[in-house]
């Protein structure tokens, strides 16, 4: 591929991320959404930024957890500096993933020489990503099924087809459950994934003395960053009720994993947008909300660059 090619190919997340926002920014009130992101509340943004230490040493410790499952071995301060520095270039890299492919790297190649390989060392990297995800799903389709406010947004959504009214049935909800988990396992069994992770999963995430660890970790981990974006909504001092801003928050975060956007910008706040519209509240809120979320989440992750910067030649 040429040089021109690839180069292309790389800015095209944050390109996307750009167009996402342009395309936001475009269909907001500019006034309204300045009004929003007004001088933030001191102790709300200390909370939000106190929130992601331990959410960094959790999260480190269940990478260190699930490459210790797979006989790769990972001292707890190194797991917390590479999270930290894997972290940050998440958030200035295009993708949302280079950061932590950047940790598997670095990892596997101290295990080049042990056995079972630098294999295991990437598949400690995916499973650990895979785990946070999963728990984060589980969290929005329990909003999906208990939430009156997303109940509300699809009995609107399917009111036009005669199946919904001002709050979903628990049938639909039932259903579309059961949809999402089934187009969750065809697209990896059509990716292989499941295929080739299955022995490495059995062992770093599903056995008995493990699954619990894994599970209640990333649920943690995934509230957690459900807490950051709460704190964020009351730094600007929107006082959305906490039963409806929990409900949506999870649905917001989800669309951030697709690799399609430079951190998750344009993505998170496309989502945000859809969403408060759906709920009826205020786009402009929502899409503040977001924009301070992804600024104190790159705040969060600057210990990254201090770890890069030491390590620079």
């Amino acid at each position: 591929m040429p040089a021109s090619r690839r180069l292309a190919t790389r800015l095209l997340p944050a390109l996307g991320s750009l167009a996402l926002l342009a395309a936001v920014f475009a269909w907001l009130d500019d006034d309204g959404l300045a009004a929003t992101l007004v001088a933030p509340s001191p102790g709300w943004l200390a909370a939000a930024l106190l929130l992601g230490v331990p959410q960094m040493a959790l999260s480190a410790w269940r990478w260190q957890l699930t490459a210790q499952r797979l006989d790769a071995p990972l001292p707890f301060g190194r797991a917390v500096a590479e999270y930290y520095l894997g972290s940050f270039l998440n958030q200035v890299l295009p993708g949302g993933v280079l950061g932590d492919a950047s940790r598997a790297w670095r990892h596997a190649r101290t295990q080049a020489a042990a056995s079972p390989g630098p294999r295991a060392a990437w598949l400690a990297v995916v499973l650990e990503r895979a785990s946070g995800q999963f728990a984060l799903l589980l969290i929005a389709l329990a909003t999906l099924l208990f939430s009156p406010v997303i109940g509300q947004i699809l009995g609107r959504t399917f009111a036009g087809m005669g199946q919904g009214g001002d709050m979903a049935p628990l049938p639909l909800r039932l259903a579309l459950i059961g949809a999402a988990l089934v187009l969750l396992l065809f697209v990896l069994r059509r990716s292989g994934l499941l295929r080739h992770l299955a022995n490495a999963g059995q062992r770093a995430l599903l056995a008995r003395d493990a699954l619990w660890r894994q599970l209640l970790a990333s649920l943690a981990i995934s509230a957690s960053y459900i807490a950051v974006y709460f704190c964020c909504a009351r730094m600007l001092g929107i006082d959305t009720p906490a039963t409806t801003l929990l409900a949506l928050i999870p649905w917001v975060l989800l669309a951030m994993a697709l690799p399609l956007s430079l951190a998750g910008w344009g993505l998170r706040e496309g989502a945000a947008a859809l969403l408060w519209a759906a709920a009826e509240l205020d786009v402009a809120q929502g899409v503040a909300i977001s924009i301070s979320y992804g600024l104190v989440v790159l705040l969060s992750t600057l210990p990254g660059a201090w770890v890069l910067a030491r390590r620079a030649p």
